[in-house]
């Protein structure tokens, strides 16, 4: 018999809802302190994971998710970069 595979879950840092990995988009500081959108998941550093939807981020800056889970201060340009994806998706 086959055991079924757990899916790996997050939480998003605006709804505060738990949901599949896949369906969230990861941020990630890096060990040298940049902070980008990570797509494969894969990237090395501290990750927050936000829903793809307007609210959610604006939910998770706001009331500063983003910073708190990647201690670290969000640019700008990530913001904008955040704002793009959800636009496209």
């Amino acid at each position: 018999m086959l055991r079924k595979r757990k899916l790996p879950l997050r939480m998003c840092m605006g709804c505060r809802e738990s949901r599949p990995k896949k369906e969230l988009i990861r941020v990630v500081r890096t060990p040298q302190g940049e902070i980008e959108l990570d797509f494969t998941g894969k990237k090395a550093g501290r990750g927050a994971y936000i829903c793809p939807s307007a609210d959610c981020l604006k939910k998770a800056i706001k009331g500063k998710g983003l910073v708190k889970s990647l201690e670290s201060p969000i640019p700008e340009h990530i913001i904008a970069a955040l704002k793009e994806q959800l636009e496209n998706r």
